[in-house]
């Protein structure tokens, strides 16, 4: 299933991920540890801490040879934000194999700090992705989540992002969301559920995870895609309403080609398609979320203390915010791999779509 973002071409709409020149120095790669084991740095004050997996995509293209690129949406967000000059920590699972080698590796190229369980025999998960003639893609998953309960320092991050599979793929959610709930009570929380139906069990039990996912979160972005699977027949506006009523603050709809929706309870704010000529489709929601994140962190708006101004977003604000977003997602996809734009690419091109 694809992750909707909002950019356009006349052939196509789009979807991809980011990499590419670092924009921070590397760190070394810390390991969190299982709750037996000694706590490890904890992010400072103001940074970012994603939660969940990293995927290395095996990209096939009709007519090309096979490519492997570093991937998974919680990565490809902390990736994002990164080179957006945000200090992101990433807690995830790497196998000690090629591919966790080349994620890592791209990773920390961006100044991402990247945490593990340090468990021991874990295979980094991969994803064959299929391109067609339009760049869309369709992905086969070989993933195991196994997250075991780590133990971080009391100094909290001011924001905390979950996603995709990592919040509700037994048995690593329950470590996930464990974690989450313990910071909390300091730092904001953004989740984008990245729906990949093939992974996942009857709608009937997945809903119910989704939507704790959704109570414990402030911003929580999802694609049209996401929002047909798991709510066949619902209207996109009344999903965003229900999900607002379990108490999240701001809901992101990426709808592809046809553009963006942000609603909170004091606004709700729509932006077209940003022009692009699109490559291929791979994770541009995720450049999407990065983007947003880098916005609402800008003006001070994540953060535990934050949440009421948050919530208290008015129609105007949304449109700047959804900008931001999008015409980071159209850069994404705009050209091959994972190159999403860096805070000096994204600022010149805003200052050109800025009106004169």
């Amino acid at each position: 299933m694809t992750d909707h973002s909002t950019a356009s071409t006349p052939a196509s709409t789009a979807d991809r991920t980011g990499a590419a020149e670092a924009t921070a120095p590397a760190t070394a790669t810390a390991t969190a540890t299982a709750t037996a084991g000694p706590n490890v740095p904890a992010p400072a004050a103001g940074d970012f801490l994603v939660i969940g997996e990293s995927v290395a995509d095996i990209v096939r293209t009709p007519g090309r040879a096979d490519a492997t690129h570093p991937g998974g949406s919680p990565a490809n967000v902390a990736y994002g934000l990164a080179r957006l000059g945000r200090r992101a920590v990433l807690l995830t699972q790497l196998g000690e194999d090629p591919e966790g080698a080349l994620i890592g590796a791209h990773l920390r190229s961006a100044g991402v700090e990247v945490l593990t369980d340090r468990q021991v025999g874990v295979r980094t998960p991969t994803a064959v992705v299929t391109l067609d003639a339009q760049g869309r893609a369709r992905y086969a998953f070989d993933i195991s989540w196994t997250l075991r309960p780590v133990v971080l320092p009391a100094v909290a991050p001011r924001h905390v992002h979950l996603g995709s599979i990592a919040a509700v793929q037994d048995p690593g959610a329950a470590a996930a969301l464990a974690l989450v709930e313990r910071l909390r009570p300091a730092a904001s929380v953004s989740y984008d559920p990245n729906v990949r139906a093939d992974l996942l069990g009857p709608r009937t039990e997945v809903i119910p995870r989704v939507e704790r996912c959704v109570a414990l979160s402030d911003v929580v972005k999802a694609s049209d895609e996401d929002l047909d699977w798991l709510y066949p027949g619902v209207g996109h506006r009344e999903i965003a309403a229900r999900w607002l009523a379990l108490g999240t603050a701001l809901v992101l709809v990426t709808r592809g080609g046809d553009g963006a929706v942000a609603l909170t309870r004091s606004g709700r704010a729509e932006t077209a398609a940003a022009p692009a000529t699109v490559v291929d489709t791979v994770g541009a929601g995720d450049s999407f979320m990065s983007a947003a994140l880098d916005a609402l962190a800008g003006p001070g708006l994540l953060g535990a203390p934050a949440r009421s101004a948050l919530a208290a977003l008015d129609t105007p604000a949304l449109a700047r915010l959804l900008h931001h977003a999008s015409t980071a997602a159209a850069i994404t996809v705009s050209r091959a791999g994972a190159n999403p734009p860096d805070a000096r690419e994204l600022r010149e091109r805003l200052s050109a779509a800025a009106p004169a």
